[in-house]
C-alpha cells in the first residue's frame, strides 16, 4: 500500500516523485509497465494532461491506473482544455475514485501541439483553479451552491526558477503559495547557482510549501542544445552540454544518467530543496538508474 503524498511530504524525507506520460491510444501495456517498475522507487507517480498540447490517454485514467496497481497518482490539471464545469467535475470524480493529489496548471499553448485548429478553453488560470480546489473543499462550488460531499487534496502547482525575466515567475508563486500549496515542482533545473537564488526567495516567502527541483533527462548535447533555443524557462550551462558533446559515440545517454544522478546527489546532499521530480520523457524505465547514479 502506497504512503499517501501528504504524509510523505510531511515527513521531513528527501521526496522522489516521477512522471508518467499517456500514450496516444489504448496500448497501455508500456505504460502498466512503468507503472508496475517505479511505483515502489518513487514517493508518487505525476500523469502529465495532454502534455505539449498534443491529445493523449487521460491523466484521471492512468491516476486511476496507477491506484489500481498499488501506486500514488498525482492528478495533473490543466485549465487550457476545460471550463470551471468540467474542471469541478473531474475534480469531484477523482477524490471519489481515492485520487488525492492535485497539481494545479495553466497549460502549454494549443500552437505548440498537435490540434492546432483546437479551441484553447483557459477558463480559469492555475491560480484560479488552487482556488478552485481549497472552495470544494469548504464543501461549496465556485458559483456559491453547496455540496453533497466535499473534498479534500493535497495541492501542488510548478514554477520555473529559470525563467528570463525570473520576476513575473516570482510574482505567480508568491500567488500560488498564498493561494495555499502544500508543493511545488520546478521546470528542469541544471544550473544548481542559480537554483539556489531561487530557493533563497522561495524559503523567505514561505518556510512549509515542498520545493521539488525537475529534473530532464539529457540523452545528448543536441537536446541540451536544442531545449536551450527553443524551451523557454530550461538553461543548460554550457559546461554540461561540452560534458555531453565529449562522451564517446553512443554513450550520450549514459553521460545523461550520469549528470542527472549527480543533480539529485548534490541537491540532497547539499539540502538545497525538499526532494526532485525525475521526468525521463518516454525513458521512464531508465528512472531506476538514474536513482542508483544518485547513490538513492
Amino acid at each position: 500500500m502506497a504512503i499517501p503524498f501528504r504524509e510523505v511530504l510531511n515527513s521531513g524525507k528527501f521526496v522522489i516523485t516521477g512522471e508518467v506520460g499517456p500514450p496516444k491510444g489504448t496500448n497501455l501495456e508500456k505504460m502498466i509497465h512503468h507503472i508496475d517498475l517505479l511505483k515502489e522507487r518513487v514517493d508518487a507517480l505525476n500523469v502529465t494532461d495532454n502534455q505539449s498540447s498534443v491529445m493523449r490517454f487521460p491523466s484521471l485514467g492512468t491516476c486511476l491506473l496507477i491506484k489500481e496497481h498499488g501506486g500514488e497518482p498525482v492528478f495533473q490539471m490543466t485549465c487550457r482544455d476545460r471550463n470551471r464545469l468540467a474542471l469541478q467535475a473531474d475534480l469531484l470524480f477523482a477524490y471519489a475514485r481515492g485520487i488525492r493529489n492535485v497539481l494545479c496548471l495553466t497549460g502549454d499553448s494549443i500552437t505548440v501541439g498537435d490540434h492546432k485548429e483546437a479551441k484553447a478553453v483557459f477558463d480559469l488560470d492555475s491560480v484560479q483553479l488552487l482556488h478552485t480546489v481549497h472552495t470544494l473543499e469548504s464543501g461549496w462550488d465556485i458559483a456559491g451552491n453547496e455540496l453533497d460531499g466535499a473534498v479534500e487534496f493535497c495541492v501542488g502547482a510548478c514554477v520555473t526558477p529559470d525563467a528570463d525575466p525570473i520576476e513575473p515567475q516570482l510574482i505567480k508563486f508568491e500567488k500560488k503559495v498564498q493561494a495555499g500549496i502544500q508543493f511545488c515542482q520546478t521546470q528542469a533545473i541544471y544550473d544548481l547557482d542559480n537554483f539556489r537564488k531561487f530557493m533563497e526567495y522561495a524559503r523567505k516567502l514561505d518556510k512549509n510549501t515542498k520545493i521539488l527541483a525537475g529534473i530532464v533527462l539529457l540523452v545528448g548535447a543536441r537536446m541540451a542544445r536544442f531545449m536551450n533555443e527553443s524551451v523557454p524557462g530550461i538553461y543548460v550551462p554550457e559546461e554540461l552540454i561540452d560534458e555531453l558533446a565529449s562522451a564517446p559515440k553512443g554513450k550520450g545517454l549514459e553521460k545523461g544518467i550520469e549528470i542527472a544522478g549527480r543533480l539529485i546527489r548534490q541537491i540532497k546532499e547539499q539540502a538545497i530543496c525538499d526532494g526532485v521530480h525525475i521526468m525521463a520523457i518516454g525513458r521512464e524505465e531508465l528512472v531506476p538508474e538514474i536513482l542508483a547514479a544518485a547513490g538513492l
